[in-house]
């Protein structure tokens, strides 16, 4: 895994606001991310290479709707690490398979 950028902001309107602008200030990829509280509390966590990491976490901290609650990045993730936020990304695609099963069975 490459270095992990981590956005906490409050509401899933900012959480999406974060990750574009994320993803157009640095060539970042879109791992995962986590909602608390109803979608009150939003973690978007990204990956890439160290110094595109760091451009697009400051790009959110600066250009976000809403000022984030807590920043990160994480230059040489541990393994633990790791495997905490790949269970969170398996989580996600495993809804998202479900949801995609239970379409194509409407249809």
């Amino acid at each position: 895994m490459k270095s992990l950028g981590i956005v906490e902001v409050q509401s899933v309107a900012a959480g999406i606001d974060c990750l574009d602008l994320m993803c157009k200030a640095a060539e970042v990829d879109f791992v995962t991310w986590e909602r608390k509280l109803g979608g009150r509390l939003v973690t978007i966590i990204v990956e890439g290479q160290v110094s595109a990491v760091k451009a697009a976490v400051e790009a959110a901290e600066n250009s976000a709707i809403i000022k984030p609650a807590a920043t990160a990045v994480i230059a040489s993730p541990h393994s633990e690490t790791e495997r905490m936020v790949m269970l969170s990304a398996s989580r996600i695609a495993k809804a998202n398979a479900e949801k995609n099963d239970k379409h194509v069975q409407e249809v």
